[in-house]
Order: structure tokens, then C-alpha cells, then sequence
């Protein structure tokens, strides 16, 4: 048998390093985007992440579709054709269509494919997926020029920040070199 003593502890190393390197991850608020008074130039160079996942449909008729990076799937007998956002995809900040509501892309296939965003007051602020037409199982969005359907269950994912990179400020100094009288 192999002494593990000296695996243990090196693993447990290799794990801290991972964590410490990957981004702290914190919801933007609709509080955090007014106390920092962004720019829609400014919002474009921020990172945003998903928190969770985001799981677009919509069935397929027996005629002619398009499919989108998408996989088609068969359910109950029907095809259905599926893009699927995973937690922790990166997106861009595309432009707003209006006040407090961001449509950000996490596809570089086009800058059609987007999807909006905007804050929720029983999600604390939170920037979160918004559709049109909810009902208690399903609302409906645009993605790509078509319409999709969205689960209920995917209508509090909210946009993520990583805070850690956020806060980072660029700091020009210079030292003084002195004044004197007479110079």
C-alpha cells in the first residue's frame, strides 16, 4: 500500500490554488448599477455571468425550422428544438432597449442572439431573465428573431459580476519632486 500522507496535502494545495483563481461572483443589483452611475460603454466592459441555468425551447412543426445552435430533441413524440445556457456562461453587454433593461449576448454568433435582463423587485434588485406573457409555468421570449419558451423555474437567474475584478482601480502615481522659493 502507497503512503498517501504526502497526496493529501498536496491536493488539498491544488484545490485552494483553484478557488482562489476563479472570480468571486456576487448578483448586479439595480442598486449597484445607480451608486456606480455606468455609461452603456462602461456596462460593455463588464463581464457578466449567468447563476444559473437558462433552458430555451420551442416545438417544431412539420415543416421547414431553423436550428440555432441548438440540439432538437423528441418529447412526448414531438421534436423540439433546445439552447441551453449553462450556470456560469460569460455574456456581454449589447445595448439597453430601454431604461433598466440590458440585453446581453452569450453567443459571439451574432448580435441578435441576446437575451434581456432587468431588475426584480421580489429578487431583491436582482438583474434577472425577463419574458413576456409568464404564467405560473412558462413566459415566452425573442432570441434570434424567434420566439422561444422559457421555463418559470429559469425567471430568477440573475446576472452575475465578478465583484473582485470590479473593484480593481488603475492607480497612476508620481512623486512630487518638490518646490522651492525663488525657482
Amino acid at each position: 500500500m502507497k503512503n498517501t500522507t504526502y497526496l493529501l496535502p498536496g491536493i488539498f494545495a491544488l484545490s485552494l490554488l483553484f478557488t482562489a483563481c476563479s472570480p468571486t461572483l456576487s448578483p448586479f443589483t439595480q442598486t449597484f448599477y445607480e451608486d456606480n452611475n455606468w455609461t452603456a460603454g462602461d456596462l460593455q466592459k463588464i463581464q457578466f455571468y449567468l447563476s444559473d441555468d437558462i433552458v430555451l425551447y420551442r416545438e417544431l412543426s412539420g415543416g421547414k425550422s431553423e436550428i440555432i445552435e441548438g440540439e432538437i430533441k423528441i418529447v412526448n413524440g414531438r421534436k423540439r428544438d433546445q439552447v441551453t445556457f449553462r450556470r456560469g456562461t460569460p455574456g456581454v453587454f449589447l445595448f439597453s432597449p430601454k431604461a433598466n433593461r440590458f440585453a446581453v449576448s452569450f453567443e459571439d454568433a451574432g448580435d441578435d442572439r441576446y437575451l434581456i435582463f432587468g431588475p426584480s423587485p421580489k429578487a431583491g434588485n436582482r438583474y434577472v431573465l425577463l419574458a413576456s406573457d409568464w404564467n405560473r409555468q412558462q413566459g415566452a421570449v425573442t432570441y434570434a428573431g424567434q420566439t422561444w419558451t422559457v421555463d418559470a423555474n429559469d425567471a430568477y437567474t440573475a446576472l452575475m459580476v465578478d465583484l473582485k475584478r470590479l473593484q480593481q482601480v488603475d492607480v497612476q502615481t508620481r512623486v512630487a519632486g518638490g518646490r522651492r522659493v525663488g525657482g
